[in-house]
């Protein structure tokens, strides 16, 4: 479990991050939503030890990430841009990547998951960018980490590797791992969220299910419920008469939502 404590950070006198708290379980999807500069990926590097947040704590497991950096040990990353030693080859970087780690690792079965056998032996630089985001996916599952961080994971890929990224998504949250996914492919959202993480201006402004926010919004499609939401003036006027965050709710059938069975299934 990941436990986000009144975090709070500044760069200059912008404050990005003004008190957030968060409890994220196991065995869950959360995908994290908002405007361009609302918070996300600082919050996200915070949990990655990659910003230090100047107030707060984060734990992990009940250990505080701040006073022991092996926890990231736990966890997978995906960057939304994947940037490696070009003259390198495919292999080569596997091999270096659990050299480093020494761990070990199931590359191999995931290469073939992502049919990249081909792509072994081809330097990194000639590699599309379809291509290197599996590569970024390999890596970031190679260790099997109980927890995933992923940005934009589906950028660049196909049709069909999109699909397979989803169907892991879906096995690794089965399998009781927490994933935190940003996406702009609403509709990734609909089918693997369990929860929203709505950020406005540094804050949580809404937290619950996908059901939950279409009825908050009195709508039917996300895209409209998450384009409302993001609307400043319409942000202002339900910050003075209701509050939205923590809608936990499972299920609501009056959304009138025509979610896929894409989490029940786990295919």
């Amino acid at each position: 479990m990941i436990a986000i404590n009144d975090i709070q950070k500044s760069f200059g006198k912008l404050k990005i991050l003004k008190g957030v708290n968060l409890t994220l379980e196991e065995g869950k999807v959360y995908t994290f939503l908002g405007p361009n500069g609302s918070g996300k990926t600082t919050l996200l590097k915070s949990i990655l030890g990659l910003v230090k947040p100047d107030h707060g704590s984060i734990e992990i497991d009940g250990h505080l990430v701040k006073s022991d950096w092996r926890y990231r040990e736990q966890i997978g990353y995906l960057p939304q841009i994947a940037r490696f030693p070009e003259n390198l080859k495919v292999f080569e970087l596997f091999r270096m990547i659990r050299n480093i780690r020494n761990e070990e690792a199931n590359e191999s079965d995931l290469v073939r998951y992502f049919g990249l056998e081909e792509a072994l032996g081809k330097k990194l630089k000639n590699l599309s960018g379809g291509m290197k985001q599996k590569v970024n996916a390999i890596l970031a599952l190679m260790f099997d980490p109980k927890i995933l961080i992923m940005d934009e994971p589906s950028v660049g890929l196909d049709p069909i590797s999109h699909l397979k990224l989803k169907e892991l998504i879906i096995k690794e949250r089965n399998k009781g791992k927490t994933v935190l996914l940003t996406t702009h492919v609403l509709n990734d959202v609909e089918e693997l969220a369990d929860e929203i993480i709505f950020l406005m201006d540094g804050k949580i402004f809404f937290q619950g299910s996908p059901d939950a926010l279409l009825l908050s919004q009195n709508e039917t499609q996300i895209d409209k419920a998450i384009a409302k939401m993001s609307n400043e003036d319409e942000y202002n006027s339900l910050r003075r008469t209701s509050t939205l965050v923590n809608h936990t709710s499972r299920s609501h059938e009056d959304a009138g939502t025509t979610r896929k069975n894409y989490k029940e299934s786990g295919r």
